[in-house]
């Protein structure tokens, strides 16, 4: 179970990394720290690109082949859409600025499938990384050990607090 103790050593502790490390290296202790937190498989942590709405995946586990050839690019990118939105599951929570936790994915309303070559998603916890209100970011988690529930995506949502003063810092500022 992870404690209120847990949650402030991960924020002393990604906190203590500004200035000298990189967005990188951030988002690599926030996608290890929520892998271990929510006991998930899989993680992809973003950032929305200040330039153009972009949302950038800089840390992420390799759910397809392609995940190889994006970690040597250095990011992820998906193109915001025409109409501003992300859409589909993955952004979900980009378009609505609202947490979620997914049991099955195939019947949730925005689901459009998984890309071909894309390992299975047997559960999905999606948290938008705020800074004051706005949405600059997001995490998302898969694949857990057991069934994912409001306690997980209040932890998740803790990370992504910690996560968009960062980003705010970082990219923003």
């Amino acid at each position: 179970m992870v404690s209120k103790e847990d949650i402030n050593v991960f924020r002393r502790k990604i906190l203590d990394m500004l200035p000298d490390s990189t967005l990188k290296e951030v988002s690599d202790l926030v996608l290890d720290t929520t892998k271990k937190f929510l006991k998930s498989e899989s993680c992809y942590v973003a950032f929305l690109d200040p330039e153009n709405g972009d949302s950038v995946g800089v840390s992420f586990s390799h759910l397809t082949e392609d995940c190889k050839m994006y970690e040597e690019m250095g990011e992820a990118r998906f193109k915001v859409l025409k109409d501003g939105s992300y859409g589909g599951l993955l952004g979900y929570s980009l378009d609505t600025g609202e947490s979620l936790y997914v049991h099955d994915i195939t019947n949730h309303p925005a689901a459009h499938g998984l890309p071909p070559g894309h390992e299975p998603v047997s559960q999905f916890l999606s948290v938008p990384v705020k800074f004051e209100e706005e949405v600059i970011g997001q995490i998302v988690a898969g694949n857990p050990e057991v069934d994912y529930d409001d306690r997980d995506l209040e932890i998740c949502e803790e990370i992504a607090e910690v996560y968009g003063k960062i980003l705010n810092e970082m990219l923003y500022k």
